[in-house]
């Protein structure tokens, strides 16, 4: 896993919240009309992922993209349509994602990224990598939000604690499959604090920047580095995997 991957992973959980907003109000769309449209795209994108027999970073991280999004609408929708608290959703979320690791380990004895070599093995991920925006998404807003902490704060308290795994994966030699994914979670409420405090307006908290101005800013900036990893294939240090997007 290089450098860039974690990179475009926080830029991509960054969009999935400025998109998310940008559609749902600014283009009038609606929660229900954005997810419908969202999930559709999201569909036709995994089918292409799935279909990769290797990695191609314009097809996985598109489909990156779209789960952040959808994740995020997921949340928006059972807090904002359907009045569940954002505890509730952090807990439920929580437990699906934990529900899902379960399952994958007792089908498959592992849930290391380096053995996704089967299309049962791809499928546990995915649903992993949506049920960790969805639940980054409820979290990244119940610290910003609920226990009013503030767009910033929030982001430098989910960074700092990033930090600290990865002192403990390198300095104390925890375990790498299991910092892999608390660091995977906690990229998402890190991505959905810093897209709130670009995006939102400055009596709310954030820069006023605004949804349009930080999607297009961090998709340029994502669109940028994927096309840069295609021509040098930077990202490319070991076989190709699963993890990366594609089957080895």
């Amino acid at each position: 896993m290089t450098i860039y991957f974690w990179i475009i992973k926080v830029l991509c959980t960054t969009v999935g919240e400025t998109a998310a907003d940008f559609l749902n109000a600014n283009l009038n769309l609606g929660l229900t009309n954005t997810t419908y449209v969202m999930g559709g795209l999201l569909i036709i994108a995994l089918g292409f992922q799935f279909g990769a027999r290797r990695y191609i970073p314009g097809i996985y991280w598109l489909a990156v993209i779209l789960i952040s999004v959808v994740g995020t609408l997921i949340t928006d929708n059972l807090v904002d349509n359907l009045g569940v608290s954002l505890e509730t959703t952090t807990v439920v979320f929580g437990i699906a994602l934990v529900v899902t690791f379960v399952a994958w380990y007792a089908s498959e004895r592992t849930l290391s990224i380096h053995t996704i070599s089967t299309i049962r093995r791809e499928a546990f991920y995915w649903s992993a990598i949506l049920f960790t925006f969805a639940l980054g998404t409820a979290a990244g807003d119940l610290a910003a939000e609920g226990l009013s902490l503030g767009y910033g704060v929030s982001a430098l308290a989910f960074g700092a604690l990033i930090a600290i795994v990865a002192l403990a994966h390198f300095g104390a030699k925890l375990n790498a499959v299991l910092t892999f994914w608390i660091a995977y979670v906690l990229t998402r409420p890190l991505g959905a604090s810093i897209g709130d405090y670009l995006s939102q307006s400055r009596v709310d908290g954030g820069l006023g920047l605004g949804a349009i101005v930080t999607s297009a800013l961090f998709l340029v900036t994502i669109l940028s580095f994927v096309v840069y990893l295609t021509v040098t294939g930077k990202d490319e240090a070991t076989p190709m995997t699963a993890a990366e997007g594609g089957r080895a």
